[in-house]
């Protein structure tokens, strides 16, 4: 058998989770010798009986291992166990990773400076436009957005980052023949080629709820920290938020509108002292700073593509603004425009929701 194909075996074996699966691999070293193990040898493993013991000795799948392996050149995807280099660092650290990952693409050494953005499948245009700023503007600084490809905040946060030519990772909760959404294909393509989509799912696994959750921990547990933008009551982002805290990771959230129903979980993370409160993209760095070791002033930001489609001379005028006011004169100036120039400008810009007007003629990107 080969070291492969054993890494397969034995996490088919029923019984054998994350957990067993490392606890096998200190006691034996590597999963074929674990596999070769006698019964006496396995229930000195704690937490591990006859039963399992027995079922690590005898099942032996072999139609579905090599199932798995010949799937892996048809999509164009490899295994990435985890004593591989190229699995994520930082998924190493928490209680339960996965022993072996099914990765198209690759993660790669940049990719330790991740941060998630989740939320509601059901995103309002408020969420929306977070979704979409904080994705550009972490790209803009070099950081990698970590989602997991669901319809809402999720695919507003990888498309938004491909706009900007940044790196995106997408973590599935199924097979990766078998994306959910459907209609998320063609962006898990370009994800492909600027980022890594990836999942503990082998092959042929559909998109089954029990599997979300466990995927959860992987966006969280991949990543420095994670932004929950939108999300009600029952939103699998707040079990991301979850388990990024039990994972000693940061968790932030975007504060919501009162009484919106895709505002109360995020609301609520803020209310308990859960997530730090944030309002623009600087307030994450600065709080992630100390971890990477950086002075954020001294990093080298490209400037965030809009999640707009601008006209040269909007584009010129956006690029100008940031997250604090402006007064249109400043702008004018800036620009070598009359200020009736840049309000003509402005105001096409507000109706497409780029920005958004102060009083006292003060202007803000949105």
């Amino acid at each position: 058998m080969s070291d492969l194909a054993s890494w397969l075996t034995l996490a088919r074996v029923p019984g054998v989770g994350s957990a067993r699966f490392h606890a096998l691999l200190r006691r034996f070293g590597s999963p074929s010798a674990a596999l070769s193990a006698s019964t006496d040898e396995l229930i000195t493993i704690e937490g591990l009986g006859p039963q399992t013991a027995r079922a690590i000795r005898t099942h032996r799948d072999e139609a579905f291992v090599d199932r798995q392996l010949r799937l892996l050149e048809r999509h164009e995807a490899r295994i990435v166990t985890f004593r591989d280099r190229g699995y994520p660092g930082r998924l190493r650290e928490i209680y339960d990773p996965p022993p072996l990952l099914f990765v198209s693409g690759g993660w790669k050494a940049r990719d330790e400076q991740s941060v998630a953005i989740v939320g509601t499948r059901f995103v309002s245009s408020y969420g929306r436009r977070m979704a979409e700023s904080f994705s550009a503007e972490l790209s803009s600084y070099g950081f990698t957005v970590v989602s997991g490809m669901a319809r809402g905040v999720d695919t507003l946060a990888h498309k938004t980052a491909l706009r900007g030519d940044g790196r995106t990772v997408a973590v599935l909760g199924s097979g990766l023949d078998r994306p959910y959404p459907a209609e998320n294909r063609k962006m898990m393509a370009s994800i492909r080629e600027h980022g890594a989509v990836m999942t503990e799912q082998p092959f042929g696994t559909g998109p089954d709820a029990v599997n979300f959750p466990q995927r959860n921990r992987i966006i969280s547990g991949a990543t420095l920290g994670t932004i929950v933008v939108e999300a009600g009551q029952r939103s699998g982002a707040l079990i991301t938020a979850r388990f990024a805290l039990e994972q000693g990771r940061e968790v932030f959230a975007v504060p919501g509108p009162l009484n919106a129903p895709g505002s109360e979980g995020v609301n609520r993370l803020i209310k308990d002292g859960t997530a730090k409160l944030i309002q623009r993209v600087e307030d994450v760095i600065d709080e992630l700073a100390p971890r990477l070791g950086f002075d954020p002033s001294r990093i080298e930001r490209k400037p965030p593509v809009p999640a707009f489609d601008l006209l040269p001379e909007e584009k010129s005028v956006y690029d100008r603004l940031s997250p604090d006011p402006q007064h249109i004169d400043q702008l004018a100036s800036a620009l070598a425009l009359t200020s009736s120039q840049a309000l003509g400008v402005l105001l096409a810009l507000e109706l497409k929701g780029a920005v958004r007007q102060l009083p006292g003629m003060m202007f803000v990107r949105s």
